[in-house]
């Protein structure tokens, strides 16, 4: 029994759901996305109570698994069509800048060379400042994995935490060397 694919997804006003051949798509203020879906599961739409069920076919144990994830993501799509998602990345180190130009997010973190990372169609990057990186967009994933590999580009260090840190990640410290008495 599935707690989360249970909970019908609540469709806020200005928001649009169709259902067609097994693709949803959302529609809304900020945009528009689409999805295909397994079919181990099926959707409702109850528009008088404006909401959307999720349900699965069988109980086997690939449709209990898609029965969840189904709901999240369309819930997220949901989500992002109306308030949208945003990530915020800082660049901690002295002389660490990072800047936008021509659909390019330019990063001088450290490294011989200055790295270049092409932001996807569908992404807003801006930076308010030089050490702060604001990424938003309709579509969770894209935003969340733009940033992700970002912030692989250079990883927060143990010593003396420079690097690029999502906004209010605690990053683990670590003693350097002791000198011996």
């Amino acid at each position: 029994m599935s707690r989360l694919g249970n909970k019908p997804v609540a469709i806020p006003a200005g928001v649009t759901i169709s259902v067609a051949d097994r693709t949803v798509r959302v529609e809304g203020p900020l945009g528009k996305l689409e999805w295909t879906f397994r079919p181990e599961v099926s959707l409702t739409i109850d528009a008088g109570a404006k909401h959307l069920v999720v349900s699965r076919i069988d109980d086997q144990r690939q449709s209990r698994a898609l029965h969840g994830l189904t709901r999240a993501l369309i819930q997220n799509m949901v989500v992002g069509v109306s308030k949208g998602y945003e990530k915020k990345l800082e660049i901690v180190g002295v002389g660490y800048v990072a800047t936008v130009q021509n659909n390019v997010l330019q990063l001088r973190v450290g490294l011989a060379n200055e790295l270049q990372k092409p932001i996807p169609a569908g992404l807003t990057v801006s930076c308010p400042d030089q050490q702060h990186v604001l990424i938003k967009g309709i579509d969770k994933q894209q935003v969340t994995q733009f940033a992700a590999e970002t912030r692989a580009l250079r990883k927060p260090e143990p010593y003396k935490g420079k690097g690029i840190r999502y906004d209010g990640e605690a990053v683990r410290r670590k003693q350097g060397k002791v000198m011996a008495k």
